[in-house]
């Protein structure tokens, strides 16, 4: 089956291989997760090639504008375009004037990543942050945090096919997962969630984002600047991500089990991290 938009994934043929005899048994199917390149477009310029699973990229290239810098309110998109290309896609999006300018006088190029990097930036400065630091919202109850904890498996259908994407969760107050994307790139499963929450005009102080991946310093500047002010990772954070959610106060939950998860918090929460006691 050739990838679509519809399409996370494709069947392949693939063989047991023991350790001890090769190649055995007979063939099998397997379902694999799509990557291939994404063209975003900006007033007819090239502006990134993003490596990413070719669904939900609508969600994607809104959430890309917003942690990008490179819109600031929905109202600065006026509409975006989709369509295939060589041996990939392609992503226009359309400016307001205003925005356009703006754009333009800061216009840089980036290479298309799966993996980590800062790309078309001349110094740390333009690194992408919030315009301001976070106001703490309640603290999130860490039963919440737990109950999102149990369900994210399951809202994960391409990762149970693939074992190979990422997953990114924007969770209620009280745990519930309202939404869920998935993707090959960590950025990408958590910029198609914010698309999808800033479309649907959803409010950051509405609940929390839980991500499968990594806690880079890129997944903290994301939340934040889309204004979540607690971020959950199932894994460890790097040192820059915690000085970056320090920065921006959001408190940072990490290694979340279905048990227990470490709190870093921020540095206005003091000993719960952010969290309710």
């Amino acid at each position: 089956m050739p990838p679509n938009e519809e399409a996370g994934s494709v069947e392949v043929e693939a063989r047991s291989f023991s350790y001890h005899a090769g190649v055995v048994g007979p063939p099998l199917t397997r379902a694999i997760a799509i990557e291939a390149p994404v063209q975003i477009v900006i007033a007819a310029s090239p502006f990134a090639v993003m490596m990413a699973t070719p669904c939900d990229l609508e969600d994607f290239a809104y959430g890309f504008a917003l942690s990008e810098g490179i819109a600031g309110r929905i109202e600065d998109i006026r509409g975006v375009e989709i369509e295939r290309a060589e041996d990939g896609w392609r992503i226009a999006i359309a400016l307001t004037g205003e925005k356009l300018q703006a754009h333009l006088s800061r216009k840089r190029a980036m290479s298309g990543r799966t993996g980590c990097g800062l790309c078309g930036i001349e110094d740390i400065s333009q690194m992408p942050s919030p315009r301001r630091m976070l106001v703490s919202s309640a603290p999130i109850e860490p039963a919440a945090i737990g109950a999102a904890i149990a369900e994210l498996e399951r809202r994960q259908p391409l990762n149970e096919l693939t074992r190979a994407v990422h997953g990114a969760a924007w969770c209620a107050r009280d745990g519930q997962i309202m939404l869920a994307r998935e993707d090959v790139g960590r950025h990408n499963a958590l910029d198609k969630a914010i698309g999808a929450l800033w479309r649907a005009g959803v409010s950051a102080e509405n609940g929390f984002f839980v991500i499968t991946s990594r806690c880079s310093f890129e997944m903290v500047a994301k939340a934040a600047i889309f204004g979540a002010s607690t971020l959950v990772s199932l894994s460890a954070p790097t040192s820059l991500a915690l000085d970056r959610a320090r920065d921006f106060g959001v408190a940072l939950i990490a290694v979340a089990r279905a048990d227990k998860a470490l709190s870093f918090g921020t540095a206005r929460d003091g000993a719960n991290g952010g969290l309710a006691a």
